[in-house]
C-alpha cells in the first residue's frame, strides 16, 4: 500500500504537488490526468529523482523519502519509463540477469528467477535476442520482465501502453493485471489510455494541477464529471 500524506512539491513558486494526501491499497492503481497535472512529479518523488519540500511516502508501511534512489530499488521499487531502458547489445535473458546485481536476491535462485519473468511476459522464446532487435512490444515486455525479479513490492509502470496494436494492448493488459498474483507487488500504472487503465486498475487517482481531482474505483473516477471535464475533455 502507498501512504502519502500532505506531500507538497514546488518548483520555484510552481506548486506541481499540492498538499497531496492519498491511500492507494488496491493491486493495480492507474494515476491519470491532463498534462502537467503533476503525475511525472509524484513518479519521481517516489523512486527518488525528487524531493519533496514538505510531507510523508510510506510503501507497506516503510518511509520511503528516508532511502536514496538505489535503497528503494533494493527495498523493492522497480519502474519503466516512456523510453524503454534496454541495454542493446545485451539479450533479453542478461538485460534480466543484470538487474539482480542491484538488489538482495539468492545467487542458486537467478536462473529461476529471470526465466519465470521471462515466462510470465511471454518473453522466453526470445531469451537469447539482442536488446537491438526487439521490436517495441517486446521492449516494453522485457521492462516488466526487469522489474519482476528481486522481490519487487512497487512497480511505477509510465505509459508501458502508448503505440502498442490493440492484440499487444491485450496481452499487456493481461501482463500487467497477473503481476500481484505472479510476485504479490502493487502496480501503479500511469497511462494515457483510458481503455488500458478501466481495464486493468481497480483504483485510480487523478491529479489536476498537483491536487486530487478524484479517488476511487475505476469506473466511478472516469465516469465522475469533473474527472470528464478536466481530463476526457467532455462536459
Amino acid at each position: 500500500m502507498i501512504r502519502i500524506s500532505d506531500l507538497t512539491v514546488a518548483f520555484g513558486g510552481v506548486k506541481a504537488i499540492d498538499a497531496l494526501s492519498v491511500e492507494l491499497d488496491a493491486p493495480v492503481c492507474g494515476l491519470i490526468g491532463p498534462n502537467g497535472a503533476g503525475k511525472t512529479t509524484l513518479v519521481n518523488v517516489l523512486s527518488g529523482l525528487v524531493l519533496p519540500r514538505s510531507g510523508t511516502v510510506a510503501v507497506d508501511g516503510a518511509d520511503l523519502l528516508g532511502l536514496k534512489p538505489i535503497e528503494r530499488v533494493r527495498f523493492g521499487l522497480r519502474r519503466s519509463f516512456q523510453t524503454e531502458q534496454v541495454v542493446e547489445d545485451l539479450s533479453v535473458w542478461d538485460n534480466v540477469r543484470a538487474l539482480l546485481d542491484h538488489v538482495p536476491h539468492a545467487r542458486s535462485d537467478a536462473v529461476a528467477q529471470v526465466a519465470r519473468a521471462l515466462a510470465h511476459t511471454g518473453l522466453l522464446d526470445a531469451a537469447t535476442v539482442p536488446g537491438h532487435l526487439l521490436n517495441l512490444f517486446q521492449r516494453r515486455m522485457l521492462e516488466i520482465a526487469k522489474s519482476l525479479v528481486g522481490a519487487p513490492k512497487l512497480l511505477l509502470l509510465d505509459e508501458p501502453g502508448a503505440g502498442l496494436t490493440e492484440q499487444e494492448a491485450g496481452a499487456l493488459r493481461r501482463v500487467i493485471g497477473s503481476v500481484h498474483a505472479f510476485c504479490g507487488a502493487q502496480v501503479l500504472l500511469i497511462d494515457h489510455d483510458v481503455d488500458l487503465i478501466a481495464a486493468t486498475c481497480t483504483q485510480t487517482l487523478v491529479l489536476d494541477f498537483g491536487r486530487r481531482l478524484a479517488l476511487g474505483p475505476t469506473r466511478q473516477v472516469l465516469d465522475d464529471p469533473a474527472v470528464c471535464k478536466a481530463y476526457l475533455g467532455t462536459e
